[in-house]
């Protein structure tokens, strides 16, 4: 329990924060891509999982796992077992690759939206966090095309919103 405790509080500290250090956006991705269909706290609670099982959030070693990789991440009963949004991972990972030569990294290619500016978007108090806007739906429509998946907007919103590239005001 203390474990999943971390990565709940680990999660809230730098949810928000803007960020340009490629490993935690990979972080925040993988977060988000679990989220999806489960609550935020689910997904954080894994981090020192994620953490462990994704190379330490080292996108360019996650890309390259295989069979034999994915098969024990299937097998392990401290991982959210969900062989699509497992597969999601190595395919974003290899698409992040694949963003060079034209971006310099993922970072890069995240904050290229915005001019490298925080985005402040305007809500109303209380609105849910996974409220879409224009710019997930966009970015989202992006990964799409670059091969990314299970990167719909409002997985995205959430990435941008974790990352700092987009302020709620």
């Amino acid at each position: 329990m203390a474990k999943q405790e971390d990565g709940i509080h680990e999660y809230d500290r730098i949810f928000g924060q803007e960020t340009h250090d490629d490993q935690l956006l990979f972080e925040m991705l993988v977060i988000a891509v679990f989220q999806a269909g489960l609550s935020w706290k689910a997904a954080a609670s894994k981090i020192p999982v994620f953490r462990q099982v994704f190379a330490n959030f080292d996108y360019r070693q996650v890309a390259g796992f295989d069979e034999p990789e994915l098969e024990a991440l299937l097998t392990n009963p401290e991982m959210i077992r969900n062989p699509r949004k497992i597969q999601a991972i190595v395919t974003n990972a290899r698409a992040i690759v694949k963003l060079a030569p034209e971006f310099t990294n993922f970072s890069a290619y995240l904050w290229h939206f915005t001019d490298n500016n925080v985005w402040q978007v305007q809500v109303e108090p209380g609105a849910p966090l996974n409220q879409q806007s224009s710019l997930g739906t966009v970015v989202a429509k992006d990964m799409k095309k670059r091969g990314f998946t299970f990167v719909g907007p409002t997985t995205i919103q959430l990435l941008l919103l974790a990352a700092g590239i987009i302020k709620r005001t």
